[in-house]
């Protein structure tokens, strides 16, 4: 029974892995995936946006797959199969059978947060596992009563810290739990302080780095959270609960979940590591997508309650009610794939998804614009493309020109955004500038003798940040403000 079990989850990973690989290639890469390339290729202990984990990992995949899309997307699959099965396997500490067990795993793999996950290489890949892996380990310590587990958890702490740092409000869940629920006994046990340590000594690097940095992540994620406030990002935090985070059929399953928590002497910590960061999020004004990661432990716990309640049923009235929840589950996942994956590569259903999917606009265009600029640059006069450097205004242009250009015999890109700011400028700044990312105003105001030079877009005619908000490439000379100061005025966050 349980190698079936086993298998039946393996099975549902394996069908959402396949899909993902068989469309993983069909566009180019995000915004955000350049940056990653980018930051791969200069490996440190950190990063201003982010800790250096998932760099490193896309250094690995750089190794193996060279610029592969498919090849560097693998891990994010490979994390979002995981989670599928560690779902599953929740459901079954928690007490639940096979139907449990595929109704977990299946809700996942069909909610919006985890689909999109698959469908580039991002750091929120990763944290989603860590997050589940961290739940699945608490289950497994409540379940047992063995203290050891706690080293398990500082392990996949530790990571976690190391990718993405809103995992600091999954740890005050895991702190609040213990403290508001019977679990706080582990507050005297030495494993829990040796998971503890475990943890710290993993982030330490990260931590070193801040310091040395004067913390500067912390200044990035500011400025961010300030913009995303300001441009209504952190809007509908609650609605997205519903349909970004989870599938919204499921809803039932892990509203119930939490309930059964809370109810549940042995595992009521549990609830309060949804309740708490869930709180903390609302009220700092966070993204609706940041919680996604908590619901899996939720619908595997809502799963096993469900299980139960149709095992009470006369047998036509239970296969009426399982065949209307997975045919809404099912629907759903349809519907969630159809927008976040790249199913089709041409007609109306890329259109649908590129119409809801502004992600997937993101994916467009980044070849034409790297051989644009090199256009641009073999049109000058013979002395002028020796000397000549590419400026550009945020972190996709930047990643785009240094990982795609050297077919093009660019020189590095120069960028004042996120850690390419921290690299700084080179010892001799170039005096001929081919601007990408700037407004005619903002070019003017920061360089001398701009031009129009060419223009950014697409052939495929999809508006996106590049062809809307940056359509001109100049031609200009030095800054107006020597190098350094001109260093300093115009660093920037993105």
């Amino acid at each position: 029974m349980t190698r079936a079990n086993n298998l039946a989850l393996v099975g549902i990973a394996l069908a959402v892995a396949f899909v993902h690989l068989m469309t993983n290639g069909r566009y180019g890469f995000h915004r955000d995936e350049f940056q990653f390339l980018s930051d791969a290729r200069h490996l440190d202990w950190g990063f201003v946006a982010y800790p250096p984990f998932t760099p490193f990992v896309e250094r690995v995949g750089l190794q193996l797959f060279g610029v592969s899309l498919v090849g560097l997307r693998l891990f994010s699959v490979i994390a979002q199969a995981v989670a599928i099965v560690v779902t599953g396997l929740m459901a079954r500490e928690l007490g639940g059978g096979r139907l449990a067990q595929v109704t977990a795993a299946l809700t996942v793999a069909t909610s919006g947060l985890p689909v999109f996950e698959g469908t580039e290489f991002q750091y929120s890949s990763f944290d989603y596992l860590w997050w589940v892996l961290i739940a699945y380990f608490v289950i497994r310590l409540l379940k047992t009563e063995n203290p050891r587990w706690w080293l398990a958890i500082g392990v996949f702490v530790g990571l976690g810290l190391m990718t993405k740092y809103t995992i600091v409000f999954f740890i005050a869940g895991i702190v609040g739990g213990m403290m508001l629920s019977p679990a706080r006994r582990y507050f005297v046990s030495g494993w829990f302080w040796g998971g503890v340590a475990v943890a710290l000594v993993i982030f330490a690097p990260n931590f070193l780095w801040q310091v040395k940095h004067g913390f500067i992540s912390v200044h990035f994620l500011q400025h961010i959270h300030v913009r995303d406030v300001r441009q209504g990002r952190a809007n509908g935090f609650v609605l997205d609960q519903f349909k970004i985070c989870a599938n919204l059929v499921a809803a039932p399953l892990w509203i119930a979940g939490v309930i059964c928590f809370f109810r549940d002497r042995r595992y009521r910590m549990l609830g309060w590591m949804y309740v708490v960061p869930l709180a903390l999020f609302a009220f700092g004004k966070g993204r609706g997508y940041y919680l996604a990661a908590a619901y899996p432990m939720l619908l595997a716990m809502g799963a096993v309650v469900g299980e139960r309640w149709v095992a009470s049923m006369k047998r036509p009235r239970r296969l009426a009610v399982e065949g209307l929840f997975f045919t809404g589950v099912v629907a759903w996942g349809v519907l969630a794939y159809a927008i976040l994956v790249p199913l089709a590569s041409d007609g109306p259903l890329r259109q649908f998804a590129l119409k809801i999917n502004g992600d997937m606009r993101e994916e467009f265009g980044w070849d034409e614009l790297v051989r644009t600029v090199a256009g641009i640059r073999d049109s000058l006069p013979a002395e002028q493309r020796s000397i000549v450097g590419v400026l550009t205004g945020n972190y996709g242009e930047q990643g785009a020109v240094e990982i795609l250009g050297p077919a093009y015999h660019l020189p590095m890109p120069i960028s004042m955004t996120n850690s390419a700011w921290l690299r700084g400028y080179p010892p001799v700044p170039p005096s001929t500038l081919i601007v990408v990312g700037f407004s005619r105003d903002a070019a003017d105001r920061a360089f001398t003798s701009c031009r129009l030079a060419g223009h950014n877009g697409n052939s495929e005619g999809v508006k996106n940040e590049e062809s809307q908000s940056h359509p001109d490439i100049f031609l200009c000379g030095s800054p107006r403000l020597p190098w350094p100061e001109f260093w300093k005025e115009y660093q920037n966050y993105g």
